[in-house]
């Protein structure tokens, strides 16, 4: 019998951590090549590390909560063969001395709230702990900080960015205290009061989980943050769906694979952001970041009823075949919770299908630091006035509602009104001659 390392595999150029949350599989346990032996997160993305090959676990060498680095063994696996390709007495040192070396570094230190999670409930990554530690921000400060990343989860630059404007903006001493020019601590108490919830016969609790949580911090985030608007259109998208019903059983035929009105959607809005790209912006203070790339995100419903927004990185640079393979395989991934951190990161504009849940329209919550989230509503058949060289006539067409919700800070009603007519326009005269 041979002994291999299962090692932490890279995870994305910022990912230098990982934190593990669960273990899968137990020492003992028959695995198999790609099967799960147990789950990680990070500051942008929680996923799964698969075993390379089949055998017995037969040495776990971190635990649930440790940080272990990129690169690092993180258990031993006996499989078929003879001879050794990881010798076991070196791994075991190893583990240990890599467990000594973050404890001497950036872990020892940390309280038990800063391990986990913040006094909010907000995820803390091993890379942004082992920096707060080192510059002496509590986890009571960390709350304070409006996180970038997935789900609101402060990422290393938020964390640097913040450190160098620390301290200049001076806040009123603490009371009883007139010499301090620090800031006084905010409690996660005060800074998110808490409604007092009274209980029913028969209500029951249920504890959010740790996705849930993040959620929740970045909605209400993003509503504090930017102003909100949002603008309406119906589009008449009949010759959109008469043209997918037509290709659609000749592309699964050839592709292997179905095309829905996703990658359709996808291409009209990234043919806008081209036309108006001042919609393809970020908020830094009082300066905009214009964005060089359209990264779309498609929010994705999971099925433990949790969201993720994958990422379809450089959009305009696709034609319909690609996108089409792209939002199909990151929406299959995200469901099976194997996506990277790479995927969920860098998007510049979101789209959200509120009309897979029959909704014909939506008020999204803009996912920061973008500044517009397009909604789209349910296709229904509905009468409607038909515009003909020889008068108006009444006909039965396909309409969909689009919502674009935008931030009033840099997006002004022209613009955010425009963009969405234009994704309209851009569907309504979808060329039904069109190849794929």
């Amino acid at each position: 019998m041979a002994e291999i390392e299962l090692i932490m595999p890279k995870m994305g150029e910022s990912v230098a951590e990982a934190t593990i949350t669960n273990w899968l599989k137990a020492e003992g346990d028959t695995i198999e090549a790609e099967e799960p032996v147990l789950e990680i997160a990070t500051d942008k993305v929680d996923s799964e590390i698969p075993a390379p090959e089949s055998g017995i676990l037969k040495k776990i060498l971190f635990q649930v909560d440790d940080v272990v680095k990129v690169g690092d063994a993180i258990a031993i696996i006996e499989v078929e063969g003879s001879g050794s390709t990881s010798a076991p007495a070196p791994v075991e040192e190893k583990a240990p001395k890599a467990v000594e070396e973050l404890q001497q570094s950036s872990t020892a230190v940390l309280t038990e709230e800063l391990t986990k999670n913040s006094p909010s409930g907000k995820f803390l990554s091993p890379l942004v702990r082992s920096i707060a530690e080192k510059e002496g921000i509590s986890g009571q400060e960390l709350d304070q900080i409006s996180g970038t990343g997935l789900n609101n989860r402060i990422t290393k630059e938020d964390l640097v960015n913040y450190i160098e404007n620390r301290g200049k903006t001076t806040v009123a001493p603490a009371k009883g205290d007139t010499k301090s020019n620090e800031p006084a601590p905010v409690t996660a108490a005060a800074a998110k009061p808490q409604a007092v919830v009274p209980m029913g016969d028969g209500d029951e609790i249920i504890q959010m989980d740790r996705m849930r949580k993040m959620i929740s911090d970045h909605m209400t985030m993003s509503k504090s943050t930017s102003a909100h608007v949002t603008s309406f259109v119906e589009a008449d998208v009949t010759e959109m769906v008469m043209w997918r019903n037509k290709v659609k059983n000749s592309y699964e035929k050839r592709e292997g694979e179905k095309i829905t009105f996703t990658p359709i959607i996808m291409e009209a809005v990234a043919k806008a952001i081209k036309e108006m790209p001042m919609i393809n912006v970020s908020v830094s203070g009082d300066t905009i970041i214009k964005r060089k790339h359209i990264n779309l995100g498609m929010a994705t419903a999971l099925p433990s009823g949790n969201l993720i927004v994958p990422v379809i990185k450089d959009a305009d640079q696709m034609n319909l075949v690609g996108l089409s393979k792209k939002v199909n395989d990151l929406a299959n991934r995200a469901r099976n919770n194997k996506l990277s951190p790479d995927e969920v990161s860098g998007g510049t504009f979101t789209v959200t299908n509120v009309g897979t849940f029959g909704n014909v329209m939506g008020t999204p919550i803009i996912n920061q630091p973008q500044v517009a989230i397009m909604a789209v509503g349910a296709i229904r058949k509905k009468p409607a006035v038909i515009e003909t060289p020889f008068g108006d006539t009444i006909g039965v067409r396909h309409m969909m509602f689009l919502s674009l919700s935008y931030d009033h800070r840099v997006v002004d009603g022209s613009l955010g009104g425009s963009f969405v007519q234009r994704v309209a326009r851009i569907l309504e005269e979808f060329d039904l001659n069109r190849e794929i």
